[in-house]
């Protein structure tokens, strides 16, 4: 697999090598659950899963917004299936994060301590795809142009999770050490790629 997963020149953060370095760092037990789009494409190339049981997606037949509800139940069902919890990952995109978020809520009433990284292009990043590719570049509605809005770590805040942002190297590596460590409440990273 020839990917270019390689580590940015310019100081930005490119969305194959987050979530290279995101599996890189990650517990070797861990639950990764993609939502739907480009991260879920890169995240079933890019992460090296060592054990079985532990890759969720929706397949082809998804729908955006489907891996923050999968990422809290592979959480709770874990804590009965596995004799104690295993650390779950989600990867999701700004626009399909966006279709569930107000299930932070649940995650954080229901004690499931999952991570959650988000994968920020400001676009509808696989429909855009596919607009170029097939429709003649007629773009429709794909481009979020929103920057900061909404403002992820604050809507996690807002909703009892820990909230943190990476736009550069740097941060990045505090960002996913930070949420690393947190394991009493749901964590959402939002990387700025």
């Amino acid at each position: 697999y020839d990917q270019p997963c390689d580590k940015p020149t310019d100081g930005s953060l490119a969305p194959q090598w987050v979530i290279k370095q995101l599996s890189d760092h990650a517990d070797p037990s861990t639950i990764w659950v993609s939502d739907v789009g480009q991260h879920q494409m890169w995240s079933a190339q890019l992460i090296d899963f060592e054990k079985p049981h532990s890759w969720i997606s929706s397949g082809g037949l998804g729908t955006m917004g489907f891996g923050l509800p999968a990422a809290i139940g592979a959480s709770v069902g874990s804590q009965r299936d596995f004799k104690g919890r295993k650390p779950v990952w989600l990867i999701a995109g700004d626009g399909s994060f966006q279709m569930t978020s107000e299930e932070l809520t649940t995650a954080f009433l229901d004690h499931a301590p999952v991570k959650i990284a988000i994968i920020n292009n400001n676009a509808l990043g696989m429909v855009r795809q596919w607009q170029s590719l097939f429709y003649e570049g007629r773009y429709s509605n794909t481009d979020l142009m929103t920057e900061s809005l909404p403002n992820f770590p604050k809507l996690a805040e807002a909703m009892g999770c820990v909230g943190l942002r990476a736009t550069n190297e740097v941060e990045m590596e505090a960002a996913i050490q930070q949420a690393l460590e947190i394991n009493d409440r749901p964590v959402v990273v939002e990387f700025v790629v």
